[in-house]
């Protein structure tokens, strides 16, 4: 029999109220793990979310160890599962945050990566609020027989973002986003995913905010371009159940990786 694993995306649109977005998690968790999820995929900014951004965003930061974690870690061990999601960290200025990935399991946090590339275009200017990350190790979590990286949002946009992860050995991206709404951008969220996935070769799980302000159509596509499972604009969970053997029968076809003649350095 072939091994699989269950990938959820968790599609939901997150508030100013933290623990109205936890019970969200709780609800939407619960969801996945009964549809067989054993990690679960949820947004950018899921600890908090404003819209427009003010100074309510440094109010509500938190440590890595702060109070949402461990509550996601709670999450985590009563459904027996891995929550990826987006927490406002506390940044260096105090003015502004860390936009951050965490993934948590039962234990507690397992990796958790800052954003690098800020949402300043299509007239939007993400850096006034935000502190980037700065370039360092990817991170990467152990799931089942798969390796998960992460990224977020924007950052889909910058290629060498997947291939310094798939260079650290990552079969999965994990991108919690939220991509805003406007001309054409639904097609460049699903373009951009289907293309991380193929010249990857590799599983992507991306999920987004419900429109108003996001597109939704949080999705999981395979190393071939394959879409999986996803959401629509509604609030809900797609789950997959990814084929582990599918990474190596996909990279024998098509070696793409092995072929390179460039590698990515930071600047």
């Amino acid at each position: 029999m072939t091994d699989t694993l269950g990938v959820g995306v968790a599609q939901f649109a997150p508030t100013a109220d933290t623990a109205a977005n936890l019970d969200a998690i709780d609800q939407l968790t619960a969801t996945a793990s009964a549809r067989g999820g054993r990690v679960v995929v949820f947004p950018e900014y899921s600890s908090y979310f404003v819209d427009p951004f003010d100074e309510s965003l440094a109010a509500n930061a938190e440590e890595l160890d702060g109070p949402f974690v461990q509550e996601l870690a709670r999450i985590a061990a009563a459904h027996d599962v891995v929550v990826v999601a987006g927490l406002l960290e506390r940044a260096s200025d105090e003015a502004r945050v860390r936009n951050t990935v965490v993934a948590v399991d039962g234990a507690g946090l397992q990796a958790h990566y800052r954003k690098m590339h800020l949402y300043d275009a299509f007239g939007q200017r993400e850096s006034d609020w935000v502190e980037a990350g700065e370039p360092a190790p990817p991170q990467t979590f152990a799931c089942g027989g798969l390796t998960f990286g992460l990224m977020t949002c924007y950052d889909l946009r910058f290629p060498e973002v997947g291939r310094l992860l798939v260079d650290a050995g990552a079969e999965v991206f994990a991108v919690p986003a939220e991509w805003v709404r406007g001309p054409l951008k639904e097609h460049h969220w699903r373009t951009l995913l289907h293309a991380r996935a193929i010249e990857n070769t590799v599983f992507v799980a991306a999920a987004d905010h419900p429109p108003p302000l996001g597109v939704g159509h949080s999705l999981i596509v395979d190393p071939q371009g394959v879409e999986l499972a996803a959401v629509g604009t509604s609030t809900d969970v797609a789950v997959a159940h990814l084929d582990v053997g599918a990474i190596d029968r996909v990279r024998r076809v098509n070696p793409a990786l092995r072929l390179r003649r460039f590698a990515v350095s930071p600047r």
